[in-house]
């Protein structure tokens, strides 16, 4: 996992922060660490992000609308 998506993750999971339980914010907050330092994560971190990730954003394919003022 190249630098660019370790940094998007990490911008998008900052909005999510105060849903995590305890232990999963100190884990963030490790990760954020390691990325201001402009370090890469190792695999087991990366994964442990990676699952963050998709435990709360989720990208919910829009609906589209039709024609929103008819009756």
């Amino acid at each position: 996992m190249s630098f660019r998506e370790q940094k998007e993750m990490i911008e998008v999971l900052r909005d999510y922060e105060q849903k995590m339980s305890r232990q999963e914010q100190e884990d963030f907050e490790m990760f954020v660490k390691r990325h201001k330092d402009d370090e890469e994560l190792d695999s087991l971190a990366m994964k442990r992000l990676k699952e963050l990730y998709e435990k709360y954003y989720v990208n919910r394919p829009r609906k589209p609308f039709k024609d929103p003022f008819k009756k």
